[in-house]
């Protein structure tokens, strides 16, 4: 067993049109009756009622296309998933323009000079997501973007989003890859906390429905910096955010906004994964029940759709399920600190062990959460916490019970970022599965599932991916997926009682992990976070291990009491298979070995997330191949690999901090 560590002015009237579809949408209610699209003029006050374009639509306004002279505005440059700033930053004077500017120039720059045509426009409902869709609309249509695809209510989560721009053709419909936007731009902080005071943040997803990689984002920064003007709409009237499904408006003779079934093209996606009929009757089992967070994030939503309408669980399956602006005050990110409640509810304490003094089989078989923006997840079995490295070791074992890989012959590819635990190593190893890993980011991954597909290269689809910051997914879109990894969840357990009678024991959560190490070995791990630390301490830490260690001699370092030794340290850089690309400073390791043999690691990282000040994360790691060891907690066992590590780089001493704000 080993770590791998590799290395203008236009005038035109605005207008709105209502279109009848011949089949329902999802659930949501759609125009009515006419069988033509029907396009009236739309004053200021205009609304649509009761599905139906209003006959109060009488009063023409015009708009006209402008240029406004602006200025550079500092602390612009995108961060692993976008740019996220505090939300009264994104409020500022031409703060949201120059970067919808900048962005634009740059994806016509890479799509070589010429104006984009479709591009998807949605947010996870935190607070000011409506008002930035108002002005994103308009500095599309002013620069020449002739459909602007919104969802209805502007909610939207991000791998729905992947979906549309993977497969939504102009008449709504679309098989994976035939998508025609090329482009979407998400309004999302992801796990981080939304309101006043709160985070905002916007990324670009390119046409595959990836996240853009570094050469777009630096080339989008280096614009930021220059930029003198943008385009906008003035004397345009707000877009319905919650008109029917199908409405249209034109903002411009050129430019129509259209209001998009936020799940069809998602929900297609899903089923084209997973076996949904399945799933519903295993969903009546007895013995078998779920739990469902949605953290009051845009994925709650499509949680209702999916497993309550698709999958006939009940309401009760639910908590959490309904979008709020300020996530009801509570930090969208799914892991044990966060996601308290349900935690307690699946019969965890707060480090993820069981609380004894309850009765598991009285507790629901399967606990799941979503962040802000539904890419994320956290699993749990009936007093029994899944770490996500294991999470992701356990779907790769278990491809076969998911039809979707199934279906292809297995998995032809899987990644890991370098953080996540070695979990996933051994399995791929074992089954013959080729294994990456790569820098925290879900844009490394999009390269490797596309690789035909964009470079003509090798096809390593289907493809499992994921991240130790609670990011699972899969070749279906180029986002994490925390909806797809509950519906993975299951489908092992669906497979794994499959054969036995209706009146026996469900094979739960905790049966088939702990089966899984009996076979592998156990991957202790742990994240520690120190947040809000001042950025030029969380730099001086960085330097230390960098100074005495990756450029000193690691060697030299006694093993002490612990008998804990460092063997070596290394800088991780990437060169990406796929594109050649290199990407170096993505994280310092120390390598231990443990007084057993067994190796160890310890990883340091400043996160690209947080909007305000730095966060230091310290990732822990250890290999157990004795069962006997495997039920201890992942906090216990770490327990000397930590105070060895914090204090080699001296994190008291040079941060202030002697506890971390997070553990999960």
């Amino acid at each position: 067993m080993k770590f791998i560590t590799a290395t203008a002015a236009i005038v035109a009237a605005f207008s709105v049109t209502t279109e009848a579809f011949a089949r329902p949408s999802f659930g949501l209610s759609s125009s009515s009756s006419s069988s033509a699209p029907r396009t009236l003029p739309c004053n200021v006050g205009a609304s649509i009622r009761g599905g139906t374009a209003s006959s109060s639509l009488q009063m023409s306004s015009s708009s006209e296309v402008t240029s406004v002279p602006t200025t550079p505005i500092e602390g612009m440059k995108p961060g692993t998933s976008g740019l996220r700033k505090k939300v009264e930053v994104w409020q500022g004077e031409h703060y949201v323009e120059n970067f919808i500017q900048s962005l634009i120039d740059t994806a016509v720059e890479k799509n070589g000079g010429k104006m984009l045509d479709t591009i998807v426009v949605a947010g996870d409902g935190r607070y000011y997501n409506n008002e930035a869709i108002q002005t994103i609309s308009k500095l599309l249509a002013a620069n020449g973007i002739s459909n602007i695809w919104i969802p209805q209510h502007g909610i939207m989560s991000t791998p729905a989003v992947s979906a549309v721009i993977r497969r939504r053709t102009l008449d709504g419909d679309g098989e994976d890859g035939e998508g025609v936007a090329q482009g979407g731009i998400v309004l999302t902080a992801s796990h981080n906390p939304g309101g006043p005071g709160e985070d905002f943040g916007i990324k670009y997803n390119e046409g595959l429905g990836q996240p853009a990689g570094e050469d777009f984002t630096d080339a989008l920064y280096d614009k930021t910096l220059e930029i003198s003007s943008y385009k906008t709409i003035s004397n345009s009237p707000s877009i319905d955010l919650s008109a029917p499904i199908g409405t249209q408006y034109k903002l411009t003779p050129t430019s129509t906004v259209t209001i998009i079934d936020p799940y069809r093209n998602y929900l297609d996606a899903l089923k084209s994964c997973f076996d949904f009929d399945s799933l519903k009757e295993f969903g009546k089992r007895e013995g078998f029940s779920m739990l469902f967070d949605g953290m009051h994030g845009a994925g709650g939503q499509f949680a209702q759709r999916v497993l309550v309408e698709e999958l006939g669980l009940p309401e009760s399956s639910l908590m959490r399920c309904n979008p709020l602006s300020d996530f009801g005050k509570c930090h969208p990110d799914p892991n044990l600190t966060y996601a308290s409640e349900l935690v307690k509810k699946m019969g965890l304490l707060a480090d993820g062990s069981a609380d004894l003094s309850l009765d598991a089989t009285t507790l629901p078989a399967l606990g799941a959460a979503n962040d802000g923006d539904g890419d994320r997840n956290l699993i749990a079995g009936a007093g029994f916490f899944v770490t996500p490295s294991d999470s992701m070791a356990l779907i790769c074992d278990n491809w076969e019970s998911i039809p979707q890989f199934a279906s292809r012959g297995g998995l032809k590819g899987v990644a890991r970022s370098m953080p996540s635990s070695a979990a996933l190593d051994v399995v791929a190893e074992a089954r013959g599965i080729p294994c990456f890993v790569t820098p925290t980011g879900w844009k490394f991954f999009g390269n490797l599932m596309s690789s035909k597909e964009m470079f003509d290269g090798k096809d390593y689809t289907p493809f499992l991916c994921g991240e130790e910051s609670f990011g699972t997914g899969s070749d279906h879109v180029r986002e994490k997926d925390g909806l797809w990894a509950v519906l993975a969840w299951m489908s092992i357990l669906s497979n794994a009682n499959e054969d036995a009678a209706s009146d026996a024991p469900l094979v739960g959560v905790k049966d088939i992990v702990e089966k899984h190490w009996a076979k592998y070995g156990r991957h202790f791990y742990c994240r520690y976070d120190y947040e809000g630390v001042d950025s030029n301490d969380a730099n001086n830490v960085m330097d230390l291990i960098r100074d005495n260690f990756v450029n000193g001699d690691a060697s030299s370092v006694e093993a002490g009491e612990s008998g804990i030794k460092l063997m070596d340290a290394v800088e991780f850089s990437y060169t990406d298979p796929v594109d050649g690309s290199q990407t170096s400073k993505q994280g310092l390791i120390l390598n231990f070995q443990l007084p057993s043999g067994d190796p160890a690691r310890v990883v340091f990282r400043l996160s690209g997330t947080g909007s305000a000040g730095a966060t230091i994360r310290m990732y822990l790691e250890q290999y157990e191949k004795d069962t006997s060891k495997h039920g201890m907690s992942a906090p216990v066992a770490l327990k000397d690999l930590a105070e060895k590590a914090l204090s080699l780089v001296q994190m008291e001493k040079l941060t202030g901090r002697d506890t971390p704000t997070v553990i999960t």
